[in-house]
């Protein structure tokens, strides 16, 4: 895949750093490791499953919600404009 990516002077440094190290390695070599390790989870770190407690808050009675007007008007009364 090729993309453009707009990279930070320090970011640049960085990555131009590590390919003086190895030069045997391309800037695209050098970048797409560096992006693997990143993306990897540290020390063998799973991901944290994320749970949502979610709770019912009900509709209170009289109001339509097939007209935002009529909708708006009731919540924040017919000056709200």
């Amino acid at each position: 895949m090729r993309t453009t990516l707009t990279i930070d002077d320090d970011v640049a440094f960085g990555l131009k750093k590590a390919q003086q190290s190895d030069p045997a390695k391309s800037f695209k070599e050098i970048v797409n490791e560096v992006l693997r390790r990143g993306l990897q989870p540290k020390n063998g770190q799973k991901k944290k499953e994320f749970k949502l407690i979610t709770y019912s808050l009900g509709l209170r009675k009289g109001l339509n919600l097939d007209n935002i007007e009529e909708l708006l008007d009731q919540i924040e009364g017919p000056n709200r404009r």
